[in-house]
């Protein structure tokens, strides 16, 4: 099992930047890839960003190219999205993710896929003021 707990979430204006990050423990050397969700109310959960655990590759959703970062600190078993030029549909709950070696390597490109993942964070809510 792995444990994953978000946090730097809050309130921020429109343009500013916030910088979530999650904290894994547990079996962490069964990881292979981390990513971030979100959702907000009303609205089906979607992918922002994936980071492969061993090698850091990066896959940014559409929505959030040019303005999010992922980056992981393999060492901290930490991962982060570094959020800037922030807008009010960036409002949601931000979910930290991860997948198991046990579930194999992505096929396609479902690591957008939130049924990809085997573990999830409880979330952390980000609010964005105009």
């Amino acid at each position: 099992q792995v444990q994953l707990i978000e946090s730097g979430g809050g309130l921020e204006q429109t343009g500013g930047s916030l910088r979530l990050s999650c904290a894994a423990s547990g079996r962490t050397s069964s990881m292979i890839a981390m990513g971030w969700f979100r959702q907000a109310p009303g609205k089906e959960r979607e992918f922002l960003a994936m980071i492969t655990w061993i090698r850091g590759t990066a896959y940014l959703g559409d929505s959030v190219k040019g303005r999010f970062t992922i980056s992981r600190d393999y060492d901290k078993n930490s991962l982060y999205l570094q959020m800037n030029s922030l807008k009010p549909e960036d409002t949601a709950v931000y979910y930290c993710v991860a997948r198991s070696s046990s579930s194999g390597s992505f096929s396609g490109n479902n690591w957008s896929v939130a049924s990809s993942y085997d573990y999830w964070g409880q979330g952390t809510q980000v609010t964005v003021s105009s």
